[in-house]
């Protein structure tokens, strides 16, 4: 279970809101994330948050909030993409998916509806919640989200339920946030604004004796926080992220859920209808992964020593369906190359690299791409990354990583040292970034710690390539690609200066020589190869 709390408009009442979570953790022991839809900022003095900002204070909690709902508050939410605010306070962005360290599932959507455009920095649109929907939704076997975030209320939320006292929900709220839980099914909906709380009655997401049978949806609207007629601000629930979750235990129905709110509402046909046709728009800008020092709380070994009596046996590898260069079981493999065996990964000198030090990062067994690796072997390519970084840094060098999940079978992570008196990290950005647009290619810059499994579905094809500084740019292939695009830009003048290596083929050296490089860089890498550290 992830213990989380849930709390309505702050308003810029931080001190009561993090004294009273202080309060409650002393009482029932942590939780791991403090959600905060609606108002986050008032319109009074901003004394307190320079506190909070300038690090006099600390929030006691990893807290989450949702962007400006009014023209007022929109000066502190500078970035649509979401960043920190202050320590331990971060604003998710605009719109999209957040993915916790336990693979809990949240979607947000900040502001207040508007069907107006173009839409000012405080509102969102049609096309913002359409496009959100067809992220989500189109992926294959799309079974719902565990948490949706949204300031507004969804209109008609209490249909069918029980009273939700003075607000009318026929006429208080947006149908575009209907439209949006209609389509995601969230576990959980938190939503603000109203000044009250309401805990609806759960609700179906399937119809019943004509779809299979599906997890409820609790809605729960918060109050302001520290309002004086004591209404509820802040909500703890406990959930298990839903794909850790058995799928007979995610569907069990609650005793006293009723019909879904939005199906039908009097005369009005389903709220689906009155969406504009999805928009397909660059998924890229809405991701934001948590990074994993703030997660994790149990030991790498096991998930957990009481569900499970029997150690869990290693998964098998995925087989390639043929022949494969890169399984490093397969007979095809040049075994010469290889300079480091993992338990999951290995690491291999290129073949024709762009130079003697130029590796690559593969999975022992056959996985097509990051996209589709399992958790351990993401761990461990993340490991090599970070050792190859440290490896080369020592050596002078900054390291660029690149994968085209294009026309290839196995995962190959190139990983090309560039010496730091050749150029900047700003200068390869730039070179990548020219390069794709004068060939009609878009690069997209997505956030730091995004995780590309969240940006990319497993089959999708894409490039990506990641600098030394952490930043990432992604373009995802929607037809034709040119195959040898990593290599030229960092073979261009602007970088390594070496034109005529950019393809491998014009590259390649006798198999002694091969067998020479990489006796050199098993030995150089040594003292920091964490394979042989036991």
């Amino acid at each position: 279970y992830r213990h989380n709390l849930a709390c309505g408009d702050v308003e810029g009442k931080f001190d009561i809101l993090f004294n009273r979570v202080r309060a409650i953790q002393k009482k029932s022991g942590n939780f791991d994330l403090l959600l905060c839809v609606g108002n986050f900022f008032g319109s009074t003095p901003d004394a307190e948050w320079e506190e909070y900002k300038t690090g006099i204070k600390k929030a006691p909690i990893q807290t989450y909030v949702l962007g400006a709902n009014n023209q007022e508050t929109v000066k502190y939410f500078q970035d649509a993409d979401g960043c920190e605010l202050a320590e331990n306070i971060t604003y998710l962005g605009r719109k999209g998916i957040f993915t916790g360290s336990s693979g809990l599932q949240i979607v947000y959507l900040s502001g207040t509806e508007s069907l107006n455009e173009p839409v000012p920095g405080y509102n969102f649109s049609p096309k913002d919640v359409s496009s959100l929907r067809t992220m989500l939704c189109t992926i294959s076997q799309f079974k719902g989200v565990d948490i949706l975030l949204t300031s507004p209320w969804p209109k008609y939320v209490g249909n069918f339920g029980n009273s939700s006292g003075e607000v009318d929900t026929k006429k208080c709220g947006s149908a575009l946030v209907s439209s949006l839980a209609m389509g995601l099914k969230p576990r959980y909906h938190f939503a603000a604004l109203e000044k009250t709380y309401y805990e609806r009655l759960p609700y179906r997401n399937h119809i019943v004796l004509q779809e299979n049978a599906q997890h409820a949806t609790r809605f729960i609207a918060l109050a302001n926080v520290g309002n004086p007629e004591k209404k509820k601000y802040l909500y703890a629930f406990s959930i298990v992220p839903m794909k850790l979750m058995d799928a007979a235990e995610l569907v069990k129905q609650p005793p006293d859920v009723t019909e879904n709110p939005y199906r039908k509402s009097g005369q009005e046909a389903s709220i689906g209808k009155q969406i504009p046709a999805p928009v397909e728009e660059s998924a890229c800008q809405f991701f934001f992964d948590l990074n994993e020092k703030q997660g994790r709380k149990r030991s790498s070994t096991g998930r957990d020593s009481k569900s499970s009596p029997h150690p869990k046996q290693p998964r098998k590898p995925p087989q390639p369906p043929g022949p494969c260069w890169f399984c490093l079981a397969s007979p095809e493999v040049e075994k010469h190359l290889v300079v480091s065996i993992g338990t999951h990964c290995y690491l291999a000198l290129a073949k024709g690299g762009l130079s003697d030090d130029h590796v690559l990062i593969l999975p022992i067994g056959h996985y097509q791409s990051v996209v589709e690796l399992s958790a351990e072997v993401v761990e461990e390519v993340e490991k090599y990354k970070a050792t190859l970084r440290r490896f080369f840094k020592s050596r002078g060098k900054r390291c660029v990583v690149f994968e085209r999940n294009y026309k290839s079978h196995h995962l190959q992570l190139q990983v090309i040292p560039v010496p730091v008196s050749c150029c900047a990290t700003d200068d390869i950005k730039d070179a990548f970034i020219t390069q794709a647009q004068e060939q009609q290619i878009e690069l997209l810059e997505i956030p730091e710690h995004s995780d590309i499994k969240q940006i990319a579905q497993p089959g999708t094809a894409y490039f990506y390539v990641e600098l030394d500084t952490g930043e990432k740019l992604f373009h995802r292939i929607k037809k034709n690609f040119p195959l040898q695009f990593g290599r030229e830009v960092l073979a261009s003048e602007a970088i390594l200066n070496i034109p005529g290596k950019s393809d491998w083929r014009q590259c390649q050296i006798s198999k002694e020589d091969e067998e020479t490089l990489a006796c050199r860089f098993r030995k150089d890498f040594e003292p920091y190869d964490f394979t042989l550290d036991d």
